[in-house]
């Protein structure tokens, strides 16, 4: 169950994101859900407001040459998955 903390610096995240434009250029298309019961999986993501609720930190840089893990935010849980499949961090969200 992937629960997400953003932080505010990067050496308390467990791996650097970035946004990409386009779903092709991802490593994980997430959806963000409402309640925390909902949160499944590396991609389908419930934010929490504190450290010791996260199961993953993530810390947002601009560029995504600077990124562990490049991002695209999907409309459905359905549409949620990692398109890098041999990704490092495959499994280590949730």
């Amino acid at each position: 169950m992937a629960k997400i903390l953003e932080v505010k610096y990067e050496h308390q995240a467990d791996a650097r994101v970035c946004e990409v434009a386009q779903q092709s250029l991802a490593d994980l298309c997430w959806h963000e859900v409402a309640y925390p019961t909902q949160a499944s999986g590396d991609a389908v993501w419930f934010f929490v407001p504190y450290a010791n609720q996260a199961s993953f930190k993530v810390f947002r840089v601009k560029h995504a040459s600077q990124a562990d893990i490049k991002l695209f935010k999907v409309d459905t849980p359905e549409a949620a998955g990692w398109r890098n499949k041999d990704h490092l961090l495959r499994g280590k969200l949730g």
